[in-house]
């Protein structure tokens, strides 16, 4: 009998039929660079590759359960939280990713195909800045997203505020922030869109990608996902795991199939696995958005 020797990645979010988002999503991307996905559901969906028409959240209490019963067992080498529903549900992970504090921890929680985003309400807001955001070694949002979990609230065409506002989430304990969607400064091209990583010495990398016509659904989970596949494997740091999942994402994005009548769905096994020696394409012409 051989020992699983494949880093093991704990991953909370909802439960998609169509696999388009969510755990199941995570699941085939953490497979695609080598890694054995464990999930906890947060909530269970009812829609189709167009549209998300109910949501029905797990109790707080499930999603504990679920999560303790498999690290009392295994051992993670990185843990990924998407999409949340309340408080109650942040407060329960936050508690449980409170035990774990060397385990690399990605957060995405804003998931565009949820009713409010797939997080509900000031008060689970409130809950992220205070309990999960200072546990996080890296936050992906768009700059709507940050401009709402930053409390600004700002015109799209204000004056350059991205900065003070993650500077604002990392002064609370975040890691790294990645903001996707930013202006393309410095490229000469206003067409193209942006991903900005930002550490504690500001810019760490400014990564410009053209965009791709066509509405996806769970591109930003494919960047996330990677992310932390990418963390999990111990030579991956965060700015060489943030270049090498956009670069995947790019492509998963570029052979994205249209499985019914609504959204594209990425094509999370484009390439043969990184960890058996694939390699990843060049990055032309694609944007991954969340």
């Amino acid at each position: 009998m051989q020992n699983q020797i494949s880093p093991l990645i704990l991953t909370f979010g909802a439960f998609d039929p169509v696999g388009a988002i969510g755990v199941q999503a995570d699941l085939a991307v953490f497979s695609a660079f080598g890694c054995h996905g464990l999930s906890v559901a947060t909530a269970l969906l009812i829609g189709d590759t167009a549209r998300v028409e109910e949501v029905q959240e797990v109790e707080p209490d499930w999603v504990s359960d679920q999560a303790r019963v498999l690290l009392e067992d295994m051992t993670v080498a990185a843990i990924k939280v998407g999409a949340l529903g309340g408080a109650l549900h942040v407060t329960a992970i936050a508690e449980i990713v409170s035990d774990y504090p060397d385990v690399p921890l990605i957060l995405d929680p804003f998931v565009s195909a949820l009713p409010e985003q797939g997080v509900a309400g000031e008060d689970a807001l409130m809950a992220l800045r205070q309990l999960l955001i200072p546990q996080t070694t890296l936050l992906l949002l768009s700059r709507v997203e940050l401009e709402r979990l930053a409390e600004t609230w700002r015109d799209a065409d204000a004056a350059d505020t991205t900065a003070a506002d993650v500077a604002f989430l990392m002064e609370l304990g975040c890691e790294y922030v990645l903001v996707t969607g930013t202006a393309n400064a410095g490229h000469g091209d206003a067409a193209l869109r942006a991903n900005t990583l930002y550490g504690a010495d500001g810019v760490l990398r400014h990564d410009a990608w053209q965009h791709l016509a066509g509405a996806f659904a769970g591109a930003g989970a494919t960047l996330s996902a990677a992310i932390a596949a990418l963390m999990a494997r111990a030579d991956h740091d965060a700015p060489r795991a943030v270049q090498e999942a956009q670069i995947y994402t790019a492509a998963a994005l570029a052979g994205a199939r249209r499985f019914g009548m609504g959204k594209l769905v990425p094509n999370r096994f484009f390439q043969p696995s990184p960890a058996a020696g694939g390699q990843l394409p060049a990055p032309t012409n694609i944007v991954p958005l969340s």
